[in-house]
């Protein structure tokens, strides 16, 4: 059994990342404000530290073996508005971060990347190779940590893997997205379900891609929790490894509609809206790497089946208010 702290672990991915630790048998330590997280996500059996990632320092001593750091700013938009706010708390807060756990002799981390870092891409499946260029203030700051991070593993011997995501979806048990507000297509198309929202909107029908609309790479939290537990494994003193994580498959926007009308047995309004700027026709990832470096293979890719649990998720929601 290993302990480790799991930064932001009151959130989304945090939270069911933390219940695989916990499931595991590992000691987990869960440290997050609660400014986005919820205390509800938190998984039993964790211990709850309610603090920003500036306070790691007085959580963190030698009886861990690693951190798992979740902890971010994560909305577009908002980065664009409040840029400040994301270079605080995502490049400031990891760099406090990483210096409390050299103090404390802590030398394992896994970092929850994006990939937003790529920008519009040149080339898909997208491979870690591919060239950065993040448009907008979130993908900044977290390119900024994975440089730090290469720059910490090469100067002290930090083990590090960065993954990056690409769309992470479904729910896994009592855990699911909470994100307010919600900007995520499979749960605003649900909401649309249950009649929450009048329509669900489309963003452009004339894309070069089979349907018109745009395709994403979507993967199951589950899966990307377990790609968590053998980074940390993996992780190897000197060295940052960086790992996309994705289905390697791509659903559109039309093929998202359709499966949560077959899950829920529900009509839902689809209405056509002008294109977004700065979004790509095409977005999918290679995850070769995670295979290969991490022998991780995800077993949850049928977009029902993601949908479904998904469906779940806020039907237990809607029930529990």
């Amino acid at each position: 059994m290993s302990k480790y702290l799991v930064t932001g672990g009151a959130g989304y991915v945090g939270g069911v990342v933390g219940a695989h630790l916990v499931e595991a048998s590992h000691e987990v330590v869960v440290l997050d404000d609660l400014s986005t997280g919820h205390r509800v996500s938190v998984p039993v059996g964790a211990e709850f530290v309610q603090g920003r990632i500036q306070d790691a320092a007085d959580v963190l001593d030698g009886s861990f073996d690693g951190v798992l750091h979740f902890a971010a700013s994560s909305q577009v938009g908002e980065s664009v508005a409040d840029p400040e706010k994301y270079w605080r708390n995502n490049v400031a807060g990891s760099l406090e971060l990483l210096a409390a756990m050299r103090k404390a002799g802590v030398r394992r981390l896994v970092f929850s990347s994006t990939a937003a870092v790529y920008g519009e891409p040149e080339v898909t499946p997208i491979e870690e190779s591919a060239r950065t260029a993040p448009t907008n203030p979130y993908g900044a700051t977290k390119l900024a940590v994975d440089h730090m991070i290469t720059s910490e593993a090469a100067a002290h011997g930090l083990a590090a893997v960065s993954l990056r995501y690409f769309n992470v979806a479904g729910a896994y048990g009592v855990q699911g997205e909470r994100h307010d507000p919600e900007s995520h297509l499979i749960p605003l198309v649900l909401q649309a379900a249950l009649g929450q929202r009048p329509h669900i909107s489309v963003y452009g029908d004339d894309y070069p891609t089979p349907d018109g609309t745009c395709i994403r790479d979507y993967i199951h939290v589950a899966d990307l929790a377990e790609a968590h537990l053998l980074a940390v494994a993996a992780a190897r003193p000197g060295e940052h490894l960086i790992c996309n994580l994705g289905n390697g498959t791509g659903f559109s926007v039309r093929q998202i509609i359709d499966a949560v009308r077959r899950v829920t047995g529900r009509e839902i309004p689809a209405v056509t809206a002008e294109r977004r700027p700065g979004d790509p026709a095409v977005l999918v990832a290679s995850a070769q790497r995670a295979r290969t470096a991490l022998g991780w293979q995800p077993s949850r890719t049928d977009l029902d089946s993601i949908v479904a649990d998904a469906w779940a998720f806020a039907l237990a929601q809607q029930e529990a208010r």
